[in-house]
């Protein structure tokens, strides 16, 4: 237990729900090649250390959704449902393109009928009022459209919407989800991640509403890592 020195092969990672503590969650010789986020009872997934661009010293924890095995996909939408069902949404909209397995999953599992898919590749009768331009970052310079389909607005017109998204990061992809939204007049009662990775979004997604963290959660959360001088990853101050 607490074997934080255990490698794992790349195709390895975010497939195997581990046991409670089966890894260190605060090695004093730092995280090597993986880092593991729990999941709220405890159970943890082996998340891999991704190096950012730049100078080398620092680095994220990575969730690829459609990369993991179906038991950590599961775990993880039953973990947001399990967060959901305190708001009460009567309807899920899910954000592409890693978010939408997670919301399909979380609406099954509130029991809907379906969900309400936002989209990066324009239909013909697709408005540009109702998209926003789009980037994370982990793909910082491709950058992209987010559509709303208008058929989609009788949906969501005067209804609780719940957001369901894989990562929320800087918080930039989130930020145009709600602008987006907010441009329909939706304003959701609860925003679900698959997982929080580091603290950035906190002030992005607060200077567009003072409110908004109280209804913004996820079923993992990761600090942003930064390399000390003996090679070690340690959560960034």
């Amino acid at each position: 237990m607490g074997n934080v020195a255990l490698q794992l092969a790349q195709h390895e990672y975010w497939q195997t729900i581990h046991a409670a503590r089966t890894f260190d969650a605060g090695p004093v010789a730092g995280f090597r090649e993986l880092y593991p986020a729990s999941l709220p009872d405890g159970r943890q997934i082996a998340l891999p250390v991704r190096i950012l661009p730049g100078d080398g010293r620092a680095a994220v924890a990575s969730l690829i959704v459609n990369q993991a095995s179906f038991a950590v996909v599961d775990a993880i939408a039953d973990a947001l449902a399990d967060i959901a069902r305190s708001s009460a949404p009567d309807i899920v909209v899910g954000v592409p393109t890693l978010g939408l397995p997670l919301a399909e999953g979380v609406a099954r599992r509130l029991g809907h009928a379906r969900m309400v898919a936002l989209g990066t590749s324009r239909k013909f009768w697709y408005e540009d009022g109702l998209s926003q331009p789009l980037s994370s970052i982990t793909s910082p310079g491709h950058q992209k459209r987010l559509y709303l389909d208008p058929r989609m607005l009788p949906l969501l017109a005067g209804r609780r919407v719940a957001v369901v998204d894989d990562v929320i990061s800087s918080g930039s992809s989130m930020l145009a989800v709600l602008t987006l939204l907010g441009s329909a007049g939706i304003a959701p009662v609860a925003i679900l991640a698959g997982m929080l990775q580091g603290a950035a979004w906190r002030a992005l997604l607060g200077d567009f509403d003072a409110g908004i963290e109280a209804r913004i959660a996820a079923a993992l959360t990761s600090p942003r890592l930064v390399r000390g001088d003996d090679g070690g990853w340690r959560p960034e101050a």
